[in-house]
């Protein structure tokens, strides 16, 4: 696995960007709230477009209690579900 931080010219970017061999892609965000929103996608919206199949999944890591879907492969996951 490699690991990236993804930044666009535009500002658009992603905390976290793992790459495993087959070159699948898997971005993180990390928010420090319990509240997630669709514009805190953004930058993995991006990297989903700019990366097309090669994009697995993204993830909010935020510190609400229900994982909750965002879109085609965008999750907000609980921060506590890395250890469930």
């Amino acid at each position: 696995c490699r690991l990236f931080h993804f930044r666009t010219e535009s500002g658009a970017e992603v905390d976290l960007v793992l790459e495993d061999r087959a070159g699948r892609l898997v971005g993180v965000e990390v928010k420090s709230a319990a509240t997630v929103r669709q514009q805190d996608f953004r930058g993995l919206e991006t990297l989903a477009r700019l990366t097309g199949d090669r994009f697995a999944r993204g993830v909010v890591l935020c510190t609400g209690t229900t994982v909750v879907p965002f879109g085609r492969n965008l999750f907000a996951l609980p921060v506590s579900q890395l250890w469930a």
